[in-house]
């Protein structure tokens, strides 16, 4: 068993009612990371603190306990995630880590995984914004400003997969084909094969959260982001469950996209009927069958039931809640990126969009990440890129990721004031170009600055 010191000062948060109680002198959790991870960590914790006191003048302080994961931990305690740390973040509520080292060898699960499953974080929140001057490779990376919701506990995360030749998946490929007729197995002989679980109770926490957080923050839509054409009964399953989920408990407050088309098309024409409203709404109507058309009309008919409190330009004042196809969606964020607000999405999905929307406004390396149990009150952020293990100790890279998340802890902890701040010194020191060498290289005319002195930088401009 590893033996951690105590916190030194401080004292828990709590939840209460559902809802997070939070003292002045929080104890907040912290494992520095592997490889930069020390580095970051230092300029980053300076300018949280810094933030703090500016922003309270010191009658808020957050009270750091540092806890073990990866090399670090491995080297005092032999023990790559050691109990006592999950018992921590457990205990405490919030927290926030630096980059991790996944160990080598078979059967090793990601750190950050097994923390995520352990403490049940079912929410990966991604935000993604621009910073003026951030080198990017799009024309406007400023019309990018997205939050993504990533459920993090099913699909690939829970996934289940056999090896190709293994006894195990000899035995499933035989009842998959003897037990259940499947016959569309190309190559049996070779294949090896994964199964991903996606469930109503998962989806329905993750869409209920990114609702929450859409209507709190005066976003205007929900995109549900999908493969539901082809995976019909998980990734369709999700974006039925999510539209469910939205009708049912946030009716008053949301309208789906194709209520709004039904709702417009009453208000341009207040004789419109139902079937002429659905051909209009659906094209293909009169090549549909029956069945389908009867479905179209009561589509309609549902739709219309809202009009006292949806009709005429009340469902303009709504959140809009709609769904996208995930490979569009991976386009249309790059040609269209204003169509879209709030994402919710299943964990693979979730991955290939924040990568690739973080590559838009700078990278992965000042792209903050969150992974959050709003049911328990516990969270995690932390830093969403590699450790880097080249640029250890050099006191080089940008630490924007880590420090961006401590900055989205301290909006969940309902400290806006100093996470404004943060958000202004960063503004401040990116568009006075002292930036690391990441940013430098890239930028005319800028001031290249160390890890460290790039902190000071957003300090200063605090």
């Amino acid at each position: 068993m590893a033996q951690f010191e105590g916190p030194k000062s401080g004292d828990p948060i709590t939840m209460q009612n559902g809802q997070l109680t939070v003292p002045d002198h929080p104890i907040v959790p912290f494992i520095e990371g592997d490889g930069t991870g020390p580095d970051i960590w230092r300029a980053s914790q300076a300018m949280l603190d810094a933030a703090v006191e500016k922003a309270y003048g010191g009658k808020r302080k957050l009270a750091w306990y540092e806890v073990y994961a990866g090399e670090k931990s491995k080297n005092l305690f032999d023990s790559w995630l050691p109990d006592e740390t999950v018992e921590a973040y457990r205990k405490y509520l919030v927290g926030i880590k630096g980059p991790l080292t996944t160990p080598v060898g078979k059967g090793i699960r990601s750190l950050n995984v097994a923390l995520r499953q352990q403490l049940d974080l079912y929410v990966c929140l991604r935000p993604v914004r621009w910073f003026t001057g951030v080198p990017s490779p799009v024309r406007r990376p400023g019309d990018v400003d997205m939050v993504i919701f990533r459920e993090n506990t099913e699909d690939i995360y829970a996934g289940v997969e056999y090896q190709s030749g293994s006894d195990e998946v000899k035995k499933l490929i035989g009842f998959l084909q003897s037990e259940l007729g499947v016959n569309k197995i190309r190559f049996p002989g070779t294949s090896g094969i994964g199964i991903k679980p996606i469930s109503s109770e998962g989806t329905e926490r993750l869409m209920r959260a990114a609702i929450q957080y859409a209507l709190a923050n005066k976003r205007k839509s929900v995109t549900i982001v999908h493969k539901g054409n082809i995976m019909k009964f998980t990734e369709g399953a999700f974006r039925d469950w999510s539209y469910a989920l939205a009708k049912s408990e946030f009716r008053a407050d949301i309208v789906t996209e194709r209520e709004t088309w039904i709702l417009g098309n009453k208000a341009a024409n207040a004789d419109l009927s139902v079937e002429a409203n659905a051909k209009l709404v659906e094209p293909g109507y009169d090549m549909a069958p029956p069945e389908v058309q009867a479905e179209l009309r009561a589509e309609v008919e549902a739709a219309l039931a809202l009009w006292d409190t949806h009709g005429g330009d009340q469902w303009k004042q709504k959140l809009i809640v709609n769904d996208a196809i995930a490979d569009i969606t991976l386009q249309q964020v790059l040609t269209r990126p204003k169509n879209f607000d709030v994402i919710a999405t299943m964990n693979l999905n979730g991955d290939y969009l924040s990568d690739a929307l973080a590559a838009q406004v700078g990278g992965i390396g000042i792209a903050p990440g969150g992974n959050i149990n709003y049911q328990t009150g516990h969270a995690i952020f932390e830093a969403t890129h590699g450790t880097a293990p080249k640029y250890a100790g050099l006191d080089k890279v940008n630490p924007g990721s880590v420090t961006l998340s401590g900055e989205m802890m301290l909006r969940h902890l309902g400290w806006t004031e100093a996470a404004d701040l943060v958000l202004k010194g960063m503004d401040g020191a990116i568009g006075a170009k002292t930036v690391t060498y990441d940013f430098a290289r890239l930028m005319d005319g800028a001031k290249e600055v160390s890890c460290s002195a790039f902190g000071q930088a957003v300090i200063s401009h605090m």
